[in-house]
């Protein structure tokens, strides 16, 4: 996920008003809801619990003249659908579920009550991802709108994630070509039928090289089906493309060099 977004990194300054002293994770507390109830624990406690029966802690709304756009995502990796608040957290999902090896992924999975110098403030991290590889707590927010009190909510978000054991990252966007790229491999991220063994042909066909992308499907049996299988093949990491640029029958393709099963 790091390769492909941008990068934002916490910093000192973004620390220096938080009230971190001896058995701050016992003050810190946070605020989770499962079967409808709301469990309260400090956050020194906050990694014991099994994600497997969370709720997001607030709701979604929908509702004319709102300025951000919630739905539900669709993710091949745990075969359910995920809610978003926006635009901008259904393009990380979108990523999530490309990079691969993810097992569940809760929205606003807590709300967080930390201590600063000004007195208790509150925040709701966007995600938690489960993935076979580690935890990961995610705050998503365009760099342009990032404010003085955001960084200092990211911050906290990273203490606490520090405390629980996992890994904390804000996505303030994604690198050229990322998500035009993911967007057109997606189309056939669900399961294919190969009752032609297009994806054999495929493989083998890179096996020594890179192969632009249409004389790759042309040297197929059935060029047309095996676009289809081509992006499949890529989403599943299983050939591999440079996902800075745009998907054209120009782009090289080639075998990947590990497989990272969705």
């Amino acid at each position: 996920m790091a390769d492909l977004s941008e990068v934002y990194k916490v910093t000192v300054g973004d620390r220096w008003r938080l009230v971190v002293g001896a058995g701050w994770s016992r003050r810190w507390v946070a605020t989770w809801r499962s079967a409808g109830s709301e469990v309260v624990c400090p956050v020194s406690d906050l990694a014991a619990g099994q994600l497997a029966g969370r709720e997001p802690v607030r709701r979604f709304a929908w509702q004319t003249r709102q300025r951000h756009r919630p739905g539900l995502q669709y993710l091949v990796s745990t075969g359910r659908h995920h809610g978003f608040e926006s635009l901008a957290e259904q393009r990380f999902l979108l990523a999530l579920d490309f990079v691969g090896g993810l097992v569940d992924v809760l929205a606003q999975p807590f709300e967080l009550r930390y201590c600063t110098t000004g007195g208790v403030r509150r925040h709701v991290p966007d995600f938690l991802a489960v993935a076979r590889v580690g935890v990961w707590l995610v705050d998503v927010r365009p760099g342009g709108r990032i404010r003085d009190d955001d960084r200092m909510a990211f911050a906290a978000a990273g203490e606490a994630a520090l405390a629980c054991g996992w890994r904390y990252l804000v996505v303030p966007g994604w690198r050229p070509g990322v998500m035009a790229a993911l967007d057109a491999v997606s189309a056939q991220r669900r399961p294919l039928d190969d009752r032609f063994g297009l994806q054999a042909q495929l493989l083998d066909a890179v096996a020594t090289g890179g192969v632009p992308f249409g004389d790759l499907v042309a040297a197929t049996s059935l060029p047309v089906v095996a676009r289809a299988h081509a992006l499949h093949l890529i989403w599943h990491r299983r050939l591999g493309i440079d996902l800075s640029r745009p998907l054209t029958d120009a782009t090289l393709v080639r075998r990947a060099a590990a497989t990272v099963d969705s």
